[in-house]
């Protein structure tokens, strides 16, 4: 069995993750194994090998690589939207219905009501609601309506604060912005969920919207919202939850569509393009993954440095041709 791996500089040994190597000096290598009994046995020197400085770890060139593709796929996407081209996005039932919820409480004369999760800013899901509550307000604004945003997390609280005043003031109805209906409830979850509940059976809104990271409050709060009648519509990239919401909402956004969503509602150019580059970066995954698994199975990729394939198959094409 072998316990370690020792070097030999010189004529002194040290182990091999205690070295400090010095460019252009040589070094020969020794493997020594040590037997469970405690017997050593000590294998040949090898040549003498001098390191030298490299730019990057060259065995990372396939990350290299792989990192140049997916920025070159985001910044091309981005400079076609901005160019006016059209980019396609599937059409997500979800998001197409907010306008139709926004639309219904317009009509009734109830509020919205607007819940960008239990998490703190740092979780990706609550950013991306963040993101959407923006195109959400401003819709909102547009039809002369109200929206009401509870919040659970002290640092969410003023970024909802801000994002609802300013889509207010872009619509062009700043004076129909009510600071009181963007409000800090507490830090505790079943404490904000219970809140939550009462808000709904008191002012009836005509659509509640979950959008956001959840955890066990999110059938309580689905339950309610059901019992009095709301359109609801649910997101979150939380797997254990979502189960909850497609029981108990009429729609739910579903993983990585809610990342899709700020930029499937507002058509933001930078925001489409950054979508359609990242599904381009998938579809060259994709066909890599496909080329290696065909290369592995016709026997022609081999083990070794990133794309030492390459040449092997060159020459099996040229044996063949």
């Amino acid at each position: 069995m072998v316990k370690s791996f020792t070097a030999m500089q010189h004529l002194d040994r040290f182990r091999l993750d205690d070295m400090n190597l010095k460019p252009g000096r040589p070094y020969t290598y020794m493997v020594r194994t040590i037997a469970t009994d405690g017997r050593q046995a000590d294998g040949a020197e090898s040549v003498p090998v001098a390191p030298s400085r490299q730019w990057f770890f060259t065995n990372k060139l396939n990350t290299l690589v792989t990192t140049v593709i997916f920025v070159a796929c985001i910044l091309g996407y981005i400079r076609l939207a901005r160019r006016g081209k059209h980019l396609f996005i599937r059409r997500i039932a979800g998001l197409d219905a907010i306008d139709e919820a926004i639309g219904r409480c317009t009509e009734m004369g109830r509020p919205t009501l607007y819940i960008p999760g239990i998490s703190t800013i740092s979780d990706v899901a609550t950013i991306a609601s963040l993101n959407i509550l923006g195109q959400v307000a401003k819709k909102i604004a547009t039809y002369q309506a109200r929206i009401m945003v509870p919040n659970r997390d002290p640092i969410v609280y003023p970024a909802t604060q801000d994002i609802v005043k300013e889509a207010f003031v872009e619509a062009g109805y700043p004076h129909n912005y009510r600071a009181e209906d963007v409000y800090f409830v507490t830090n505790d979850q079943f404490s904000y969920a219970a809140a939550v509940c009462g808000t709904m059976v008191r002012e009836k809104p005509g659509a509640n919207l979950f959008l956001g990271m959840f955890y066990a409050e999110s059938l309580i709060l689905a339950e309610t919202g059901a019992s009095i009648g709301a359109i609801q519509i649910a997101g979150t990239d939380a797997i254990s939850q979502l189960p909850f919401f497609v029981t108990a909402c009429d729609y739910t956004i579903i993983g990585e569509e809610l990342y899709a969503a700020s930029a499937y509602i507002g058509r933001d150019p930078t925001l489409l393009g950054s979508i359609k580059g990242q599904d381009a970066y998938k579809l060259v995954c994709i066909a890599l993954i496909i080329l290696g698994v065909l290369s592995m199975t016709a026997g022609v990729l081999v083990r070794g440095e990133p794309f030492d394939w390459i040449p092997q198959i060159l020459r099996v094409r040229g044996a063949g041709g």
